[in-house]
């Protein structure tokens, strides 16, 4: 029986008046899913673009319209290759086996049942379309209902979806019902390899780790500026008050972002990219005419450590979807991750300038030479942000109840800021040796 089946898949591929859709791969994907365990099976809902599959045999009809009631026994086969075989789902870290196939729906463009979950499943109950209906093949969704058998509904699933190759760039929007009424959203591009859907807070503390550690060898714009603090005071003992300034700093803005208390407008990340920017000047300009003492310094660091918070906050949006229910865990174990790097770094800066400026040149002249290529880099970097930034138009905020909240959650935050900075300030000037300028014997 079965080998009959395909034979007669087979002749009816090539009977049917077809075309042979070999395609590029579209530019813009946009996959929408739905995951909800239930019992003992867990089920997937999945849309996709039917351009986005690739290759793919489609009867036609008339005027090139799909023909609808031939075109089902083909997609299958389609399904398995661009969807249940690029997914990968996990119960308690275990592998669950490749899901079965349980309805396949095309779709209009128009057609709005994957809004929710239930209007979705509902959708797969509904009357399929039929020739009835002239449209053509790249203007329907593919609409698959799967089924995974599971052990308990309560569990921790994961998911690993690899749907890249359906484009260029391909967006998954999924949304996990959990439990217990919980209800995660996602969106990620590409393949973001492993998503836990409700991680416990060691899982997420691991993830942010990494992802901070990334992060700040990434970046280039806070790599210079490490550079520039590294430059002048190149001693583990003598950069400790300085990068924990910097640290505690970004923390702060960092876990006040995440927490809404940062302006949401347009400008305001284009205006923290070009202060970004200028921070390095000002520090490449400061080493190249003196950097003072290491007291001085941890205060400049501190300054513009709270700059570069939110420009960690932005490059964290995204991740924190990952957070599940450990949204400050996983913001403090970001920060440990950036702190790693930077330790990183300086293990590496630091007998690298020594010997430098031991062997190649003078340490005046190095520092000049470095500071200089710094600020010229630094400079062209905040040029071309200022040109993004007068691109935006300001008004005058709405002096009303929730301007009144704001600003008093924002007097609230420069308050306690205020206060670290004199704490550390108290702790620092009773520390010997760190208000002593930079050519004194005392840290020679």
């Amino acid at each position: 029986m079965r080998k009959t089946r395909w034979v007669r898949l087979a002749a009816l591929a090539l009977l049917a008046p077809f075309r042979v859709f070999a395609h590029d791969a579209p530019n813009d994907v946009t996959v929408r899913a739905f995951l909800k365990p239930e019992g003992q099976r867990l089920r997937l809902l999945v849309r996709t673009p039917m351009a986005a599959m690739q290759d793919v045999v489609l009867p036609e009809r008339g005027r090139g319209y799909l023909d609808f009631e031939n075109a089902g026994p083909l997609l299958p086969p389609a399904v398995k290759v661009w969807l249940s075989d690029a997914i990968d789902v996990y119960e308690e870290g275990t592998l669950l086996p490749k899901p079965r196939v349980e309805k396949i729906r095309i779709a209009l463009e128009s057609d709005k049942s994957f809004l929710t979950y239930e209007q979705a499943l509902a959708h797969f109950s509904g009357p399929e379309l039929t020739n009835e209906t002239n449209v053509v093949w790249n203007q329907t969704f593919v609409d698959v209902l799967f089924e995974y058998p599971i052990q308990s509904e309560t569990a921790a699933f994961s998911i690993q979806p690899a749907l890249s190759k359906l484009g260029v760039r391909v967006l998954t929007v999924l949304r996990a019902i959990l439990p217990g009424g919980v209800e995660r959203a996602y969106e990620f591009t590409d393949d973001p390899g492993l998503v836990r859907l409700d991680p416990n807070w060691t899982q997420a503390a691991g993830r942010f780790i990494v992802e901070g550690f990334r992060h700040i060898l990434d970046g280039t714009d806070h790599l210079l500026f490490l550079f520039c603090l590294v430059i002048p005071f190149r001693r583990f003992r003598l950069l400790v008050p300085i990068v924990t300034g910097f640290t505690v700093a970004h923390s702060i803005t960092l876990i006040g972002s995440a927490y809404g208390l940062a302006p949401d407008a347009l400008w305001f990340p284009p205006l923290i990219e070009t202060l970004i920017a200028a921070s390095i000047v000002y520090m490449a300009i400061e080493n190249s005419i003196g950097a003072g003492t290491v007291h001085r310094r941890w205060m400049v660091a501190f300054g513009f450590g709270l700059v570069h918070g939110f420009g960690f906050s932005f490059a964290l949006r995204q991740t924190l979807q990952f957070a599940g229910t450990h949204l400050i865990t996983s913001l403090l174990s970001f920060n440990v991750g950036i702190e790693f790097g930077q330790l990183l770094v300086l293990a590496v800066l630091i007998p690298v300038l020594q010997l430098l400026f031991r062997y190649v040149v003078t340490e005046r002249a190095g520092t000049l030479i470095l500071s200089a290529f710094i600020a010229h880099t630094a400079w062209h970097w905040m040029l071309d942000r200022a040109d993004v930034l007068r691109k935006f138009h300001y008004g005058w905020p709405s002096f009303d109840a929730v301007w009144l909240a704001s600003a008093l959650r924002g007097l609230m935050a420069v308050t306690l800021v205020a206060g670290l900075v004199w704490l550390m300030n108290l702790y620092l000037r009773r520390r010997s040796g760190f208000d002593a300028p930079r050519d004194s014997p005392e840290i020679q």
